[in-house]
């Protein structure tokens, strides 16, 4: 079968490989549309850093490894012990990959196992090729009219479910979202979903600031023209927004975050940061602020995201910008999103297209 390698730094190849067995507990699912992730983006140019180079604890693989986390497909294989699913059934999947013995694991907190990855960057197979098979506490049915293509936006949009699902959002809250990529965006529009009353987006590229007014933000503001902390507090109409959202994850955010955000207030950390920064705390001890951070998702979180598309809350067709084939890969794929980023918030791979 066809699979995209990943070898390390700036090699990904497009192979013939074995496709695996379907065991105990497990099902093959035959991709139909993957995401291509901002993760997957920084393994291409500058990894090998989730992509394990020495056995990962839970799926004994290193690289090469078959890369894509964000997809969904079809059932073709159930494995002995499995009920609950059929051959032809569409379905969305969680690529949690965790260990189910550690502390985290054990209460209850596996998106932070201490030896987890995820399906397509730790081992273990990759949505990235035309078989893969998972286990099936992986799986979500995909309702009948959930297409396949919205079925690949689950995932980045169960990232944004899990970040507004730990702050205490209200119809009536004001919430601050720090950067406009497609976590930001994915942010806006579960905000939007939950009729959240004040959404103000931060964002400088203008293309990814007019994604953010189709998704839903009634305030987008670029941080080189206004004073963001004192637009924020104007807008909120109060001493600061309830929440912000920081997925930018660069020194100019925390401070804006920390700055902005009112008494008592809450800062969500969604962004993952490449390295340290100076912080000063005393900007949330005057507020006696609560910054909370976050990391991928639960269960429950792509249960939700699902009945949201379902019941037309939840509306992500536009995020999808190009769909391309998988020899295209890193030609329509890796590069346009690396050199013209803001063009795009999700391209598509299509695992059926020639």
């Amino acid at each position: 079968m066809r699979a995209a390698r990943y070898y390390g730094k700036e090699d990904i190849r497009i192979e013939q490989i074995d496709e695996a067995p379907c065991g105990e507990g497990q099902v093959r699912i035959a991709p139909a549309f993957v995401g291509i992730c901002g993760t997957d983006l920084h393994e291409y140019l500058g990894g090998p850093t989730f992509a394990p180079t020495s056995p990962h604890p839970v799926t004994g693989d290193t690289i090469p490894i078959t890369f894509g986390h964000e997809f969904s497909g079809v059932v073709k294989e159930i494995g002995k012990g499995v009920k609950g699913f059929q051959v032809g059934q569409n379905v969305a999947v969680q690529p949690t990959i965790y260990c189910r013995t550690c502390q985290a694991c054990t209460r209850g907190v596996e998106n932070a196992c201490y030896r987890g990855g995820f399906i397509g960057l730790s081992g273990g197979g990759g949505g990235l090729s035309d078989s893969v098979v998972v286990p099936v506490d992986t799986l979500f049915p995909l309702p009948s009219n959930v297409s396949l293509d919205i079925g690949a936006l689950v995932e980045p949009l169960s990232v944004a479910w899990h970040a507004i699902s730990a702050a205490p959002i209200t119809p009536d809250s004001t919430v601050l979202v720090l950067g406009g990529g497609p976590i930001g965006l994915a942010v806006v529009q579960c905000l939007s979903a939950l009729k959240t009353k004040k959404i103000i987006v931060s964002e400088v590229s203008s293309s990814r600031q007019a994604f953010a007014g189709q998704f839903g933000a009634h305030h987008v503001l670029n941080p080189k023209t206004y004073d963001l902390v004192a637009m924020s507090k104007e807008l909120s109409g109060a001493d600061g927004p309830d929440v912000v959202f920081d997925c930018a994850g660069v020194p100019a955010s925390i401070a804006t975050a920390t700055q902005a955000v009112r008494v008592r207030g809450t800062i969500v950390n969604v962004a993952i940061w490449e390295k340290a920064i100076p912080f000063q705390p005393n900007n949330l001890v005057f507020r006696e602020a609560i910054y909370k951070a976050v990391l991928g998702y639960q269960r429950k979180d792509f249960q939700a995201v699902i009945d949201h598309i379902a019941n037309g809350t939840l509306k992500p067709e536009r995020m999808i910008t190009s769909k391309i084939k998988l020899e295209d890969l890193v030609e329509k794929g890796f590069l346009p999103l690396i050199n013209n980023k803001e063009k795009h918030v999700k391209i598509l791979v299509d695992l059926s297209a020639k």
